[in-house]
């Protein structure tokens, strides 16, 4: 037991240690400024929205025309409350990083109020975001044979969950709110391993088909009924650096993907200026940097698979090539 005292008189010196990091390493720590927004607020909210735009399919049972009005009328309300002071959180913040010198900050600027209008410019938008959801509910039923019902999607598609916090995310980036974007697409991305930026433009009727490990860059453009398999990679070819070795941003730096393209699975497609032509088909595994024209299919050439039976005793192996 005295052994066990002994070490326990270290930890007071351990906590001066890290605490001391905390003012020699700056860069991950937030102390002594306005809050943040929280992951767990971040969380509920869309946890709120998923239940208004999908109702009766998540947390309350037994919604009828009769009573959702309420039910609605409930969520919107808290999610006014709840949006109005992260997004104030996330503007406070955003403004402070953008000032080298804490002395030109602004303290009469009402952060919450402009939160307040971006929340509900933002749930103004959500009967036109159902309507897009629908589409990519439509083109889930419509390109899976495996699908029995427009519900199944619902309760069981990844694909699904992650365009729709896709969708609400753009919504808000397009706002110009910072980081909370990144954090609702982030959650989906620990969901459901699909990782979409909230600046990808994505059009209607869209559909990822299982769905893990697919990547979509930030600067993507992507087309109306697009389908897309696991493990698809829609990305940067390189970074531009400017003189100093600074990296370049605000450059397009992900494909072009045209109306009725489908890209299979582990297929990577890099650049800025690489276009998938409209109803071209991409297959598994291939590698592409250059663009292609409309209406053409890239496969990798077939590769030759062995197949070899051991036989006993003293007889040789064979193989058979297919």
């Amino acid at each position: 037991m005295a052994s066990d005292i002994r070490l326990k008189e270290q930890l007071p010196n351990l906590t001066d240690r890290i605490v001391r990091s905390y003012k020699e390493i700056g860069t991950i720590n937030h102390l002594g400024h306005s809050p943040l927004p929280s992951a767990e607020v971040i969380s509920s909210v869309l946890d709120d929205l998923r239940e208004i735009i999908f109702p009766g399919y998540r947390r309350r049972q037994g919604l009828h025309h009769g009573n959702v009005a309420y039910y609605v009328g409930s969520l919107i309300d808290g999610l006014h409350d709840k949006l109005t002071a992260q997004l104030g959180r996330a503007l406070q913040h955003e403004a402070r990083v953008q000032i080298e010198d804490e002395d030109d900050i602004d303290e009469d600027v009402d952060y919450e109020a402009k939160g307040q209008a971006i929340a509900v410019t933002f749930l103004e938008s959500l009967p036109r975001l159902r309507e897009i959801l629908a589409t990519d509910v439509d083109a889930a039923y419509d390109g899976d044979p495996a699908c029995k019902s427009h519900d199944e999607i619902v309760f069981c598609y990844p694909g699904l969950q992650a365009i729709t916090i896709y969708r609400l995310a753009h919504e808000l980036y397009n706002l110009g709110v910072p980081f909370i974007p990144r954090m609702m697409t982030e959650l989906a991305h620990h969901e459901t391993g699909i990782d979409i930026h909230p600046g990808a433009q994505i059009g209607n009727y869209f559909f990822i088909d299982h769905g893990t490990g697919v990547v979509i860059g930030e600067t993507c453009e992507i087309g109306e009924r697009v389908k897309l398999y696991q493990g698809v990679t829609l990305g940067a070819l390189s970074f531009a650096k400017d003189s100093d070795g600074n990296l370049v941003r605000g450059m397009k730096r992900h494909p072009t993907i045209e109306d009725g393209v489908v890209i299979y699975a582990s297929a990577t497609v890099l650049g800025g200026k690489t276009t998938i032509g409209h109803d071209s088909v991409i297959g598994s595994s291939v590698w592409l940097t250059k663009s292609v024209a409309p209406h053409t299919t890239v496969i990798l050439e077939k590769p030759k698979l062995i197949m070899r039976a051991d036989i006993k005793d003293d007889e040789d192996s064979v193989s058979y090539d297919i």
